[in-house]
């Protein structure tokens, strides 16, 4: 029973090829495709605003030099939105629940911000590393400390989104199993988790949106600091 919990988890295959790679450029089909004409479609108004309205608040808290991230950011917040909330349709795979992938994502976008730091500014990059009016007993503590901090950010980034999306799916097949065994014994039990599970169904959609939003505000903050 345990193991079933955990094959939703797994990668897709058929015929021994992985489907991963279909799970990922699948919601990119769902986007409708730009014309020439001054008049679209609903749908098309509706992703201009979307995509009008995220980059506005991912570009807020950096400066000008930061607006060069624009279409990154942007791309990689309705990447993350849309996977995130396709996931939680039945019969789906979510691939964002793979902790190796959201590493994927966050080590090298971490490390461009930092090397970005690097070329522009070195002295005030390094300069994080250690506060001003350190002690000197504690200068090198506080540089490991920091130095720390500094590695473990993306791997922090990748485990928050994975651990915060496996424990809702989770949550969701728990309750949804437990609403269909109690159903023939106590049907009133029943029709009580099965309340729970719809309201924890919008709380899941809720947290799919943020967890998509924080991932990648962190990495403007991130940005912000080294520009």
């Amino acid at each position: 029973m345990n193991l079933s919990f955990f094959d939703q988890f797994s990668s897709p295959s058929l015929l021994g090829i992985p489907l991963i790679l279909i799970s990922t450029t699948f919601p990119a089909l769902l986007l409708p495709s730009q014309n020439n004409r001054w008049i679209t479609s609903r749908m098309s108004t509706l992703q201009l605003w979307l995509v009008n309205l995220i980059t506005k608040q991912l570009m807020m808290p950096l400066n000008k030099k930061g607006h060069k991230w624009a279409l990154i950011l942007t791309s990689l917040m309705i990447f993350l939105l849309l996977i995130n909330l396709l996931g939680l349709l039945p019969y789906t795979f979510t691939p964002t629940t793979q902790l190796s992938m959201n590493l994927a994502l966050a080590i090298p976008l971490w490390l461009a911000t930092v090397l970005t730091g690097l070329r522009n500014q070195p002295s005030a990059s390094l300069g994080h590393l250690l506060p001003e009016g350190t002690p000197t007993p504690l200068i090198p503590a506080l540089i490991l400390i920091e130095t720390t901090s500094l590695l473990i950010r993306p791997l922090a980034l990748g485990v928050r989104l994975t651990a915060n999306l496996t424990a809702g799916h989770l949550l969701i097949q728990l309750i949804s199993t437990a609403t269909t065994a109690l159903l023939p014994t106590m049907p009133m039990v029943s029709l009580l988790t099965l309340l729970i599970l719809f309201l924890l169904t919008i709380l899941e959609v809720a947290v799919a949106m943020i967890q998509a939003y924080v991932f990648v505000l962190l990495l403007s903050l991130y940005l912000q600091e080294n520009i």
